[in-house]
């Protein structure tokens, strides 16, 4: 497997080289119009099988890790360090990517994998496509310059080879960690391809119609993964960490973050594009920063420059990661000085009060939450550059900054589809706010009454803005959905469930739209409950209890287990409500005997109105009793449910719209819809 996989990625990476040089000389005869020996046509297919041959030769590399993993094989640094004979098959595969060679090997396939699709599928722009190609490939070449001279997955143990392996760290035993990385890294990964054909694009001075719905597509597909492998992130946080949240403002949690914030601006951006000829300088700068910072994501978990419990730990990769991100901003700001005349504007914001400005707004409330996260993680770098001397700043920091940005951001959210394009008239305003604005209001007095009280303490405020601005979003979000489908009603005479389908069906950008701003609003209402949490810790012996909110927890009954890979000590907790027992908990701490690290289960109940978390921390070395937390949170499954709505909009934004919408069997062609939502919007 050694001779396999290094040989592999040698291969790889002359055949990246191939690709990107050969790539470079034909696009320079074409753009030149001077012929060489070979023909540019001939160039460009020798390039593009290069590439395609460069994929089947970064499989192999992944085909011969994997191997060396289930066969035991310690005689890899890598296997010696990331897996054990005990390792059960699903963490043996997931070793893959749980240390620092693997995971770049990883990044590399997805790599080569994407740059392959864009190779074979992608055949409307040949020239176009040829541009992006080549500039993968010079992603490609670093990411292989890596594994073939710094971080070596297939580098040997020296002296003898050790029996057994030291394991997976316990914190990535767990069955999310299965998916979350690849998830992650294909939502990374997956920003080079926009990133490559808009960089190709702006070179070569290509129309937008033939670049960015390609790109906006690849950025969709992009953010959806990215999405999810943030969101996996934060779930396994929850479940694994045992601290009693989902998300604490770590580093490598915020370097997720950031590209996620520009990539949705992005997003939001090219519908400005498409359909008004508007902020296309903001679309160029907004793709290449979140490529730049998806990068960048990368550097932090592997450099070492902050401390996380998500890193990889110190490294001398950081200057490599370091290098390329000065050579990919050198390129994009030249290629941007050189063209930047390509980049004129078609029409400009008319009225503030329009379609057009909430989006602007929309664009510049995502980039400043991305500035505060970014200066905050970054803090410590940067004050020790400047002072000698490392300044950190905890989560009250990011919840004063951004959590206000955040609750703006909503709002916007729910005010852009009640604007007009252009400009929108007071009549228009009162009509289109007036009942979104009465449910908010609403819910913010029956709030009141229920007993936050704003004026009290900053939790209480935030919760009640975030509650009531959700509110109005909701209210704005139906009933803008419901007037669109109410005025196909009238053109074809359906009901009104058909006529909403219909019109879903004729429009799935703007209904899977709805739907993810569906999905961010109960995110929002999940993360407004964090306001409220309630805690406990308690050491606790058999038959003792102590209460968190409605419940009584007591202790039951102490086991004890073992099998090949831990040996784990469990808590059986009866759970009492009102005198009743309502469920069982069984929080367990784990001991790993290969790596010696100690892990905690959580046992968690999920409702819709609340969790009960509780952990076992271990026994009291002086009082030999369980040490007992418990944590009372609210309305934290609805995060998980905002989730699956986001996920699912997405797919429908992706899904081409149909045709012709019948209804009532009267056909009405995808323009004429188009129309009727025109009007819907307008009004």
């Amino acid at each position: 497997m050694f001779l396999l996989g290094s040989s592999a990625l040698l291969l790889a990476l002359m055949l990246a080289l191939c690709n990107l040089v050969v790539g470079a000389v034909a696009l320079r005869q074409i753009s030149t119009g001077r012929r060489g020996r070979i023909s540019p046509e001939g160039l460009s297919n020798g390039a593009r099988r290069a590439g395609i041959l460069g994929f089947v030769a970064v499989s192999a590399a992944v085909f011969a890790l994997l191997w060396a993993i289930f066969a035991n094989d310690f005689a890899f640094s890598y296997v010696l360090n990331e897996s054990s004979r005990a390792l059960p098959a699903a963490y043996k595969f997931a070793a893959l990517w749980s240390g620092q060679e693997g995971s770049l090997l990883l990044w590399a396939w997805l790599l080569s994998g994407f740059s392959l699709i864009v190779r074979v599928r992608h055949t409307a722009s040949v020239r176009l496509t040829a541009y992006a190609s080549t500039i993968l490939a010079g992603v490609e070449v670093f990411f292989l310059l890596l594994l073939n001279f710094e971080a070596l997955p297939f580098a040997r143990v020296a002296g003898a080879v050790a029996a057994d392996g030291f394991g997976m760290n316990p914190l990535l035993q767990y069955p999310e960690m299965v998916i979350h990385p690849p998830l992650l890294y294909l939502g990374y990964v997956g920003f080079s391809v926009p990133f490559a054909f808009a960089l190709g694009a702006l070179i070569m001075r290509a129309s937008v119609d033939a670049w960015l719905p390609i790109t906006r597509r690849w950025a969709v597909v992009a953010w959806l993964f990215l999405t999810a492998g943030v969101v996996l992130g934060m779930h396994w946080a929850y479940a694994v960490l045992g601290w009693g949240g989902y998300w604490g403002w770590d580093p490598v949690e915020n370097a997720s973050l950031l590209p996620w914030l520009t990539g949705t601006a992005f997003l939001h951006a090219t519908i400005m594009q498409q359909k008004r000829g508007m902020m296309k300088v903001w679309n160029i700068w907004l793709i290449f920063t979140t490529f730049l910072l998806c990068i960048f994501g990368t550097l932090l978990t592997r450099s070492g420059i902050v401390s996380s419990v998500h890193a990889f730990g110190a490294s001398s990769i950081g200057t490599w990661f370091w290098s390329f991100l000065a050579i990919v901003l050198l390129v994009c700001a030249a290629t941007y000085a050189v063209r930047r005349d390509h980049l004129a504007t078609e029409h400009k914001i008319e009225s503030l009060v329009s379609r057009e400005s909430s989006f602007l707004f929309n664009l510049l409330v995502l980039l400043a939450a991305c500035v505060a996260v970014f200066f905050g993680t970054m803090l410590p770098v940067f004050s020790q550059f400047a002072v000698g001397n490392k300044i950190t700043v905890e989560a009250p920091f990011y919840n004063r900054v951004v959590v206000p940005i955040g609750l703006v951001l909503l709002l916007l959210t729910g005010t852009a589809p009640l604007l007009s394009g252009r400009s929108t008239s007071a009549r228009r305003m009162r009509k289109n706010f007036a009942a979104p604005t009465m449910v908010g209001a609403l819910t913010a007095v029956v709030l009141v009454a229920c007993g936050i009280h704003p004026w009290a303490n900053q939790g209480d405020l935030y919760a009640l803005l975030c509650f009531s601005i959700s509110a109005f979003v909701l209210a704005a979000i139906v009933g803008e959905a419901v007037r669109g489908a109410l005025l196909v009603q009238q053109q074809t005479g359906g009901n009104l469930a058909a006529s909403m389908l219909h019109s879903a069906r004729g429009n799935t950008r703007r209904y899977g739209a709805f739907i993810v701003h569906f999905g961010m609003v109960l995110m929002f209402i999940g993360f407004a409950g964090s306001a409220f949490d309630r805690s406990i810790e308690r050491e606790l012996g058999v038959g003792q209890s102590m209460d968190l909110g409605p419940y009584r927890l007591a202790v039951a009954k102490e086991m004890q287990s073992t099998n090949n890979n831990y040996i784990a000590g469990d808590i059986l907790i009866d759970v009492d409500r009102n005198g009743r027992q309502q469920f069982q908990l069984t929080p367990e701490a784990r001991l790993y005997p290969n790596s010696q690290n100690l892990q905690t289960v959580v046992a968690n109940h999920s409702t819709p109105l609340w969790d009960l978390y509780v952990v076992y921390e271990g026994q009291d070395q002086d009082s030999g009793l369980a040490v007992i937390k418990a944590f009372l949170n609210p309305l934290v499954l609805w995060i998980w449910i905002g989730v699956g709505f986001v996920l699912v909009g997405t797919l429908v934004a992706l899904t081409p719209s149909h045709g012709a919408v019948l209804a009532g069997g009267t056909g009405i062609a995808a323009e004429e819809l188009l129309l009727v939502e025109t009007a819907a919007c307008s009004r």
